[in-house]
């Protein structure tokens, strides 16, 4: 009996980026110093990865590209990998959200599907793109192991998926700063069997 096959996802957060923490969204700044350290740090002389596939934003982005090109694997930028989109909370800490709305955050964390920040991404559509891209990852790298450089949203939102939890409590998850999770999947197509295999851990 042949072995089954085996997918191998290994997703990091990007580390801090310019200007600090804050509800940065779709906002397109750039990593830090820090952050390009965090990165680095995290990953370190490992490169067990057959490919990287990126959110098109450059605090994410660019630090793939680097590290594809330092161990000359290839490299894909996918737009759907974005962060979600905050509307009106984009740019602003939470200090500042909470100075206008002392509840405002509360009533978001606690119940995202109806709390929806003004002009922001709908988390159900937030999920369609996201996993319509992670379904798609799977079979394109089927039986390879990939590194997916992304944000703290998109892996909340494939943990969430991978373990079926129902979509409103998918912020219950904490991912941090260059923090790595790996997910395996075993066997092909309807068939397949999802593992999270250890998240916020070290390479």
């Amino acid at each position: 009996m042949n072995n089954p096959t085996v997918t191998r996802i290994d997703l990091i957060r990007h580390g801090e980026p310019v200007g600090g923490k804050r509800y940065r969204g779709q906002i397109d700044d750039p990593l830090s110093e820090k952050g390009w350290a965090q990165m680095r740090t995290a990953v370190a002389d490992h490169h067990p990865w057959d490919a990287i596939v990126s959110s098109s934003l450059s605090r994410c982005r660019l630090f793939a590209e680097e590290l594809a090109a330092c161990y000359r694997l290839p490299v894909m930028n996918d737009p759907r990998f974005m962060e979600i989109g905050f509307g009106e909370w984009e740019g602003r800490t939470a200090a500042e959200l909470l100075k206008h709305d002392p509840d405002a955050l509360h009533r978001f964390w606690s119940d995202p599907l109806n709390n929806t920040p003004p002009g922001a991404e709908r988390l159900a559509d937030f999920e369609s793109r996201v996993i319509e891209a992670w379904g798609e990852l799977l079979k394109n790298y089927q039986g390879q192991h990939v590194l997916l450089v992304g944000h703290a949203g998109m892996i909340r939102m494939i943990i969430r998926h991978v373990l079926d939890m129902p979509l409103e409590r998918m912020f219950r998850l904490q991912v941090a700063l260059a923090g790595i999770s790996r997910i395996e999947v075993v066997g092909e197509a309807e068939n397949a069997l999802p593992q999270l295999v250890f998240h916020g851990g070290q390479l």
